[in-house]
């Protein structure tokens, strides 16, 4: 049983899914997660099998663009072969990364070679020490050196993503945008979202708008709306004089749920349906139903016809929209990390 197209109850077509691999992370950003936050055991993460067996039934029912998140997805062992089995399945039209910069000055290479085709680094600064105090991690360094060896590689496009926070690393706008421009690469402010509950910040108070981003950088550049568009959900400037680009996600000033075509899958196996709603669908029980996680991936078949169906079960409990407020406490309790961005 295979559909050609997987349509939400609002006739939107969902063709792009993110997969997190790990909610674990060699980094503890402030805005994402608390310094001690628990992490989910290995019995109750899917395996590398389970997670490539998902991607190819979505494959099958039409999905032509894969992400792959975490946590960090690079900490995830033995993920270069998972990554290769994915991208080698036909229909797929892209399968693409978001990391947070850290193994790439050794991988990069070899995720190239596995098939990805573009990389997402998540930055939010270029001062070392305001690096230490958003990740409360030592690896500046380390990520600078991973931007610089994969932007010498031939990938299909790279792209900073960078949260930015009114008076904690706003003023590094102009910064991050040169240097992303200067090595090649497009770059996206992202408003932050209010997932989980933390203590760094007041949400409310850090808030920067991507309008203000855009009036911000326009004193600097002279910005152009782009006709670009990607599968995820950034609004693109051109900048004059530089073949690459601006972006702004913008899920609190301007929500782009009417145009959404995607789904996420968890580390524990949840297919969530929104990124600001807890709306989700087991997967985990309905492959690990005829113990498909102790099987080896090629003699797996049984279970094909029953994973479809609670995919487009699922469908049916996608929302319309979020609803995000910064001025109440957090009604999604889960962090970023778990969800896979």
């Amino acid at each position: 049983m295979t559909t050609s197209a997987l349509i939400d109850p609002f006739g939107r077509k969902i063709d792009y899914l993110r997969i997190s691999v790990t909610d674990r992370c060699d980094f503890r950003c402030t805005y994402c997660m608390d310094e001690e936050v628990s992490f989910l055991s290995r019995e109750h993460i899917l395996s590398l099998e389970e997670i490539v067996h998902v991607a190819k039934t979505f494959i099958s029912m039409g999905t032509k663009r894969i992400r792959i998140t975490g946590g960090e997805p690079l900490v995830r062992k033995n993920i270069l072969w998972a990554i290769e089995q994915i991208a080698n399945t036909q229909g797929l039209e892209e399968l693409t990364i978001t990391t947070n910069g850290s193994q790439l000055y050794k991988m990069s290479r070899d995720l190239l070679n596995a098939g990805v085709s573009r990389i997402n680094i998540s930055l939010d600064t270029l001062k070392a020490e305001r690096f230490y105090a958003l990740t409360r991690r030592d690896k500046f360094q380390q990520v600078i050196d991973g931007i610089e060896t994969a932007s010498k590689l031939p990938f299909k496009r790279l792209k900073i993503n960078s949260v930015m926070l009114k008076n904690h690393n706003d003023d590094e706008l102009f910064d991050l945008t040169q240097f992303a421009l200067d090595h090649k690469m497009d770059i996206s402010f992202i408003e932050e979202m209010p997932l989980g509950v933390i203590t760094d910040h007041n949400r409310a108070a850090t808030y920067l708008s991507s309008d203000d981003v855009i009036d911000s950088l326009g004193k600097y550049y002279e910005l152009t709306p782009s006709t670009t568009t990607t599968s995820g959900p950034t609004r693109y400037y051109q900048v004059a004089g530089y073949e690459h680009k601006i972006g702004v996600i913008s899920p609190h000033s301007h929500n782009f749920c009417d145009t959404c075509n995607r789904v996420r899958l968890t580390a524990e196996g949840r297919l969530l349906l929104c990124l600001g709603n807890d709306h989700s669908k087991d997967l985990k029980t309905v492959l690990r139903k005829h113990s498909y996680h102790a099987t080896p991936l090629d003699s797996i078949d049984h279970n094909s016809d029953e994973l479809e169906s609670a995919i487009i079960d699922a469908l049916a409990l996608k929302p319309q929209k979020h609803y995000f407020n910064l001025e109440e406490a957090p009604q999604i309790l889960r962090f970023m990390s778990a969800t896979g961005g």
